[in-house]
């Protein structure tokens, strides 16, 4: 029997053979990685840290400032010492160039905000209370990037080191180098800068 178009089934069906479809992948995989590359989620989680450092340090630096205002005899910590949140195993706080030794409170009162905590500021006595409920740690909290606070008298100053390439000395949304402080490779933002 002779096939011909009217008797064979399968002369009018319509689909893709081998090669198209590997074609259709290989094309696919070509884009994937193009936009893996462009987008480099390891450097958008770093700016995603990078943001929340930059609303901590807001955050701290609104508290402190309604704290210094609404406190009659405000305790803002000991002149000359630092405080920093990381690892209980870091020593002290002279990583990068920031401040000399001082302590570091235990892990778990680290976050309190009635001056047992890494901050050593009671924001509870605040009149009209805390202006958070805890205090803000840097989202690594390790002995690279953690944040560190150096009061003298009233005045302070609190330091970050940023992640990404972004917000880094150089990059094209550099905040170390422009925020008017001493150091040009952490963060620093206060009332005294020169600390």
């Amino acid at each position: 029997m002779k096939l011909n178009k009217e008797n064979n089934p399968r002369s009018g069906a319509k689909g893709f053979t081998l090669i198209e479809l590997l074609i259709v992948i290989a094309i696919l995989a070509v884009l994937s990685v193009v936009v893996i590359l462009t987008l480099n989620p390891a450097e958008l989680l770093k700016q995603a840290r990078d943001s929340t450092r930059l609303s901590d340090m807001s955050t701290y630096k609104s508290a402190i400032a309604l704290y210094l205002a609404d406190v009659t005899t405000p305790s803002i910590g000991v002149s000359s010492n630092c405080y920093a949140h990381a690892s209980s195993s870091m020593a002290n706080c002279q990583v990068n160039g920031r401040f000399a030794a001082g302590p570091t409170p235990s892990m778990n009162s680290i976050v309190a905000v009635n001056g047992t905590g890494w901050m050593p500021i009671n924001f509870t006595a605040i009149s009209a209370g805390a202006p958070m409920s805890v205090e803000p740690i840097d989202p690594a909290n390790g002995t690279t990037y953690f944040y560190a606070y150096r009061p003298s008298g009233t005045t302070y100053k609190i330091t970050v080191d940023m992640e990404s390439t972004k917000y880094k000395q150089g990059g094209s949304n550099d905040v170390e180098s422009t925020d008017g402080g001493i150091s040009s490779s952490v963060y620093e933002v206060g009332t005294d800068l020169a600390l």
